[in-house]
C-alpha cells in the first residue's frame, strides 16, 4: 500500500466517501489544489468493457471545448502540398526524411505526430520509438490523414487521444485547476459524450461504471455517473 504525506492525507479528509453530483464534484476537485504550480485535472473513467476482446476495444479522440491548458507541440510528417497546409495550420515542425532521421537520433521534442498515408511505411519503422510514448500516428485516432491542416488545428485547440487500458480504465486530462468550473464541466461532458458514441455494439450491461476527477497532487473525487449522463441528455 502506497504511503502518502501529511499534505495528501489532509486533502483526503476533505473528500467524503460518496458520489458527488457533477457540479459539486468539479467544485470539490478545484478545492483540492495544493501545489505551487497549476495542477492538471484528470478524469478517470472506468468502462464495463473487456479490453481483451478486439470488438470491445475503446479508442478515439475528442476535442475539448476549452482545451487542456497546455501548449501542444505538433510534428507533421508529410511531403508535397500537405507541407504548406500543415505550416499554415500552425504545426511546430513539418518535414519528411529530415525529421525521421532526427527522431532516429533520439530527438523527441514534440507532443503529437500527424502523418499522411503516403509516408506511413517509413514512419512505421519508428514504431519502437514512437509507440511506447503514445506518439505513433494512427488512422483510428485520425492522426494518419490527408487532411493534416484540420487535425493540426484540433490538436492545438485541445484534441486529446484516449485508449482503454487492460483494466478497463481511460485516463484523460480535462484542464487545469485554474479553469472556471464551467469549463472543466464542459470538457468532461465532451469526453463522456464521445465515449458513449464509441460504445461497442457487442457490449452488454453497464457501460460507464464510474468517473473520478483528481488534481495532479491530490486525491480523487467520485462523480455520480447519472448526473453526468443527465447533463448530456439535456443537450
Amino acid at each position: 500500500m502506497a504511503k502518502h504525506g501529511k499534505r495528501y492525507i489532509a486533502l483526503l479528509e476533505k473528500v467524503e466517501k460518496k458520489e458527488y453530483p457533477l457540479d459539486e464534484a468539479v467544485k470539490k476537485v478545484k478545492e483540492l489544489k495544493s501545489a505551487k504550480f497549476d495542477e492538471t485535472v484528470e478524469a478517470a473513467v472506468r468502462l464495463g468493457v473487456d479490453p481483451r476482446k478486439a470488438d470491445q476495444m475503446v479508442r478515439g479522440a475528442v476535442v475539448l471545448p476549452h482545451g487542456t491548458g497546455r501548449k501542444v507541440k505538433v510534428l507533421v510528417i508529410t511531403r508535397g502540398e500537405e507541407e504548406k497546409e500543415a505550416k499554415e495550420a500552425g504545426a511546430d515542425y513539418v518535414g519528411y526524411k529530415d525529421l525521421l532521421e532526427k527522431i532516429k537520433g533520439g530527438w523527441l521534442d514534440f507532443d503529437a505526430v500527424v502523418a499522411t498515408p503516403d509516408v506511413m511505411p517509413d514512419v512505421a519503422k519508428l514504431g519502437r520509438i514512437l509507440g511506447p510514448r503514445g506518439l505513433m500516428p494512427s488512422p483510428k485516432t485520425g492522426t494518419v490523414t490527408k487532411n493534416v491542416g484540420e487535425v493540426v488545428k484540433q490538436l492545438k485547440k485541445g484534441r486529446v487521444e484516449f485508449r482503454v487500458d487492460k483494466t478497463g480504465n481511460i485516463h484523460v486530462p480535462i484542464g487545469k485547476v485554474s479553469f472556471p468550473e464551467e469549463h472543466l464541466k464542459e470538457n468532461l461532458l465532451a469526453l463522456v459524450e464521445e465515449l458513449l458514441n464509441l460504445k461497442p455494439k457487442t457490449h452488454k450491461g453497464t457501460y460507464i461504471k464510474s468517473i473520478h476527477l483528481s488534481p495532479t497532487m491530490g486525491p480523487s473525487v467520485k462523480v455520480h455517473v447519472n448526473s453526468v449522463l443527465n447533463e448530456i441528455a439535456k443537450k
